[in-house]
């Protein structure tokens, strides 16, 4: 059988293939889903790729299937390891930390300031993928900048560096690095002016840079081999998907929430009116992940949080029992009870810590309201996406639960009733992602009919 165009999903666990069909007419079909253990580990990344081919195949009930194009997105053997360096933490570090996250990274150290010894330690240790070196606004501070290349350059590390920082540097930092023998790509700067974030520039190189190297990555060699189109970090494609989407719909976030952790990613400017009480400026597309979020690796945390006789008492259910035999896959009533449970904590938790909230502050002229974080007080939907809120037989009463968290009114997000729901019900958000780089209509489409709006 002949398929215009594959997408596979290269986990940390599992390789899952999407198959597209029509993609060049106006009725692009999404033919069917197959799977397989990743093979990256194992040192062959094409293995896990073939199996999730052939089940596929076996799928659509023929022998054999045939592709025109394959793309992929990927977040094997950890994922893009990112480091982030700025010169202060609430601006250029921030900044650079939320161009890293919106394209899809995990990131593991950042830092404010010049590089101590110790921060060079914790470098080696990370061993990152990338790194993205900021800091300075264009025409201010200089000197942190330059001094932390020279010392990134002289570790011996040869992971690439992308630098968004301070115009005024580039040509410097570039040559650095050249001399270092070590790629440096140069960007726009993520904090180009007081108050002022652009980190989409950043967000599109990140990604350009991860196809070019994810290439040499062990067990990734051969990806080539069957991969002809884009290939882009997981998450990353998640949140092209949601700009598209945006595009489309309106203010939107979308939820997913996994194994090991929950990510959410909003795209809305927010409103003029919490606008001129916000302290520090957001990015318009943001991404944040919750690593202590997961119902799975990280379900112990979750039970923590909620409180073990709590969750016993108001589940009915042996606690004891349910988790001597837990699974990333529930398969009987009490553990499907325990993980719809586990899944509406970790959403209202990790919407929390993502949307901003209003806080009073004492002055001199009496009390005053600020306003913090991320405003998502004009969202107009929550989209669900992820084997939780795709899968699970309640998902629609737990995005429901999440959507009216803001009880008290102090969120920087709706108030209960407001918003809409909708769910990636193929789970293909990812692969449209990365297929929107080339087909942005077939991959709007097909997420529309996922979505069930087309």
């Amino acid at each position: 059988m002949y398929i215009d165009i594959l997408v596979a999903e290269i986990g940390s666990t599992t390789t899952l293939v999407n198959g597209f069909a029509g993609i060049n007419t106006d009725s692009p079909r999404f033919i069917g889903q197959g799977q397989a253990p990743t093979s990256v580990l194992e040192g062959d990344v094409r293995v896990g790729l073939q199996g999730a081919v052939s089940d596929l195949a076996r799928n659509l009930g023929v022998e054999s299937v045939e592709y025109g194009e394959m793309f992929a997105t990927s977040s094997a053997a950890g994922g893009l390891r990112m480091t982030v360096h700025g010169l202060v933490y609430d601006m250029t570090a921030k900044a650079a930390q939320a161009a890293a996250l919106g394209a899809g990274a995990i990131i593991k150290l950042t830092t404010a300031g010049k590089l101590s010894e110790f921060d060079l330690e914790d470098i080696r240790l990370v061993q990152p993928n990338l790194i993205l070196l900021a800091g300075g606004t264009d025409y201010g501070e200089r000197e942190t900048a330059v001094y932390n290349a020279r010392l990134l350059a002289t570790m011996g590390l040869k992971t690439p560096v992308i630098y968004g920082g301070n115009v005024q540097n580039q040509h410097l930092i570039e040559k650095i690095f050249r001399e270092a023998d070590i790629p440096c790509y140069i960007t726009e700067n993520v904090y180009p002016k007081l108050d002022l974030l652009n980190i989409e520039p950043a967000r599109r190189i990140i990604h350009s840079v991860f196809e070019e190297h994810i290439v040499k990555a062990a067990g990734m060699e051969h990806i080539r081999d069957m991969v002809t189109g884009n290939i882009i970090p997981t998450p990353g494609a998640v949140m092209e998907a949601s700009q598209m989407l945006y595009e489309e719909l309106g203010d939107l976030a979308v939820i997913d929430i996994g194994g090991a952790t929950t990510d959410v990613h909003s795209v809305t400017a927010g409103s003029e009116e919490i606008a001129v009480l916000q302290t520090s400026p957001e990015p318009f597309a943001k991404r944040t992940v919750e690593g202590d979020l997961g119902l799975f690796v990280n379900a112990g945390n979750l039970i923590n949080m909620i409180g073990k006789d709590k969750l016993q008492q108001e589940l009915g259910i042996d606690m004891d029992a349910v988790m001597a035999n837990y699974k990333p896959i529930p398969d009987t009533a009490d553990q499907f009870k325990l993980t719809e449970r586990l899944c509406l904590e970790a959403g209202i938790t990790a919407v929390e810590r993502h949307a901003g909230h209003l806080r009073y502050i004492y002055t001199p002229r009496g009390r005053q309201t600020i306003a913090e974080g991320k405003d998502l007080s004009v969202l107009k939907y929550i989209v669900g996406t992820g084997g939780a809120l795709t899968r699970l037989p309640h998902h629609e009463e737990i995005a429901r639960r999440v959507a009216d968290c803001n009880k008290n009114g102090m969120m920087l997000y709706p108030k209960p009733g407001k918003l809409q729901l909708l769910f990636d019900n193929h789970y293909i958000m990812a692969s449209l992602g990365v297929l929107s780089k080339r087909y942005p209509e077939a991959a709007l489409n097909l997420m529309k009919q996922s979505l069930g709006i087309a």
